[in-house]
């Protein structure tokens, strides 16, 4: 296993897509591996993550970037192994980061390197400047789809101002709420299709997916991650198996040019 934490982006072109849930129960299933997982909400001005748990952190990111609290006084324990870097709602300072901040929020996160194996960045949907941040900062993307046109066509719009204007050309897609195989493994192939037309270069690598699952919604209005509130449903059976091929996941060699998350110790290594 690599010895510096991989960070992995969790990322979709729209809203309603099942994105954060699907970030919260990833960190679940590899902290119950016995892997050290952070999760960074990273959806700064419409955050969720502290909801879907029942959680209310004292602190936040705002508390790091406007009021000069540690990062290790926002660090906040969940109930499931795995820690939280909350974000804040409704503050429209946290929708779009300076450059400072940005740079702030690499050097506060690069202390976390000695304690973690796994950093999982859940960021805001669409194009905005903090998605697409956020995206170049993690060394793996996950893009989440689901079985509609306008996840397809915002999703290959996400993919295509990294790949145009930033040069990243490796996303993992992971399919969610599928009725089936079938379906899943059709919007993929929709979506790969498309950037074999339109994006040369981009590299699109199958997980599988989440089938649409009733115990989901119940745990979401419960507040509890769903591999927690029903670990044998099908949701969580197809969410254990992702988040073990994503245990075997190791850095890429070749990373982009783009800065990282403990980008000092990967430019030194390099």
């Amino acid at each position: 296993m690599n010895t510096l934490p991989l960070v992995i982006s969790v990322t979709s072109g729209k809203g309603g897509v099942g994105k954060t849930n699907l970030s919260v129960n990833l960190a679940c299933c590899l902290a119950l591996a016995g892997k050290r997982v952070v999760l960074l909400d990273a959806d700064l001005g419409l955050a969720n993550v502290d909801v879907l748990l029942g959680l209310t952190p004292p602190l936040n990111l705002f508390h790091l970037f406007h009021e000069g609290a540690a990062l290790s006084d926002i660090l906040f324990d969940t109930p499931h192994g795995f820690r939280i870097l909350p974000a804040s709602s409704g503050m429209s300072e946290m929708l779009t980061l300076s450059t400072g901040q940005k740079l702030e929020l690499l050097e506060a996160v690069d202390e976390l390197e000695e304690t973690l194996d796994f950093l999982i960045v859940d960021t805001g949907a669409g194009i905005h400047d903090n998605v697409v941040y956020f995206n170049l900062a993690a060394q793996e993307r996950i893009v989440i789809l689901t079985p509609e046109p306008t996840s397809l066509t915002d999703a290959y719009a996400l993919l295509k101002v990294l790949k145009l204007r930033h040069g990243v050309e490796r996303f993992r897609v992971l399919i969610n709420m599928s009725p089936d195989e079938k379906s899943a493994k059709s919007m993929f192939a929709r979506l790969h299709a498309a950037c074999d037309h339109f994006l040369d270069g981009v590299s699109l690598d199958y997980m599988g997916f989440i089938p649409r699952d009733t115990m989901v919604r119940k745990a979401v209005v419960n507040q509890t991650p769903f591999t927690v509130a029903s670990p044998d449903c099908p949701a969580s059976r197809a969410m254990k198996q992702i988040a073990a091929s994503v245990q075997n996941w190791e850095a890429p060699e070749n990373l982009d040019g783009n800065i990282k998350f403990f980008w000092k110790k990967l430019l030194f290594r390099s």
